[in-house]
């Protein structure tokens, strides 16, 4: 049933949609490629495997200090490529920096939130597979309607306000979530969970959108690459990470049985709750409105980045 539908929509697209930005055929460059997955893969397995050896073991030290210096590798070699896959350049923008900053922690919240429900309903408190999705969904048609009303409010008062009051209800909601019992109900994670995809939705695309309005016509292409790909690697890191606090967290099972379990799933909540109030306390530095700047202050902008980078461009 789905294949006929989408080949419907492969066929649409190649008729109704239209290229919108120039198209360009830039070079595959393959060790840019073998850096970035040496890199952010390190990354990945280093966190991974820290719950179980120690963030101080050999085999962690050495994995994160080779991720270290294959990303400082790629990140200089795409500042000297003509195209390049990743253009640090843009976070030469400030709040684009920001902005993008704190995406990425209302994502890892949000990823947080949708891993370690899941684990605490089906191997805590015993729920189906089916429970905990139905538990999740509430949460998930909340967003989706959510979504474009937050878009209206954001061309009206712009990214700040949405940023400080979505923070704060995904730190709220979050926190919430660090005294779990053994028996907590399905109907409480599931308010708790809509309330989070709540503030989500209050931050996420309106950010996004602030973020890409910081920078020019040219790079915003690249803009749109660099916060998918932070976004993704930091919610797979950020995951791995979680998983080994709530395992390094629990207690003697032997001595406190499904009690130590649930502990170890409330101190990662509070990690969750702490990175909420981080991005909050930066979301006060936000820009209250996010107009595209003039071409005038880009070509400013542009020329003095230029000077600084020396003619690496």
């Amino acid at each position: 049933m789905l294949l006929p539908v989408a080949v419907l929509d492969l066929v649409a697209a190649v008729f109704l949609l239209r290229n919108v930005t120039a198209l360009n055929s830039p070079k595959i460059d393959v060790l840019s490629i073998v850096l970035s997955s040496l890199g952010f893969g390190g990354l990945l397995y280093g966190s991974s495997i820290a719950g179980t050896a120690g963030w101080g073991s050999p085999e962690v030290v050495a994995t994160l200090a080779g991720s270290i210096l294959a990303l400082t590798g790629f990140i200089y070699r795409q500042l000297k490529l003509k195209s390049p896959m990743l253009e640090f350049r843009v976070f030469r923008y400030g709040k684009f920096t920001l902005s993008t900053l704190l995406v990425i922690i209302v994502f890892i919240a949000l990823l947080g939130e949708l891993m370690l429900l899941p684990i605490y309903t089906q191997n805590m408190l015993g729920c189906t597979a089916l429970e905990s999705g139905l538990m999740l969904m509430p949460g998930g048609i909340i967003m989706g309607i959510l979504s474009p009303v937050t878009g209206k409010i954001y061309d009206k008062i712009g990214a700040k306000w949405l940023a400080i009051m979505g923070l704060s209800i995904v730190a709220f909601s979050t926190f919430m979530l660090t005294h779990l019992e053994p028996d907590t109900s399905l109907l409480y994670l599931a308010i708790v969970n809509s309330l989070t995809m709540i503030g989500v939705a209050m931050v996420l695309m309106p950010l996004t959108t602030s973020a890409l309005n910081q920078l020019p016509s040219r790079l915003i292409p690249h803009g749109t690459a660099m916060t998918n790909t932070l976004r993704q690697v930091a919610g797979a890191i950020g995951s791995a990470v979680l998983i080994n606090v709530m395992t390094n967290s629990a207690l003697d099972p032997v001595k406190f049985g499904i009690d130590g379990s649930v502990h170890g799933v409330n101190v990662a909540f509070e990690v969750v709750t702490y990175v909420c109030l981080a991005g909050l306390i930066l979301a006060l530095f936000e820009k209250r409105k996010s107009e595209r700047t003039s071409g005038t202050q880009y070509e400013a902008m542009e020329n003095l980045a230029n000077r600084t980078v020396g003619g690496n461009e």
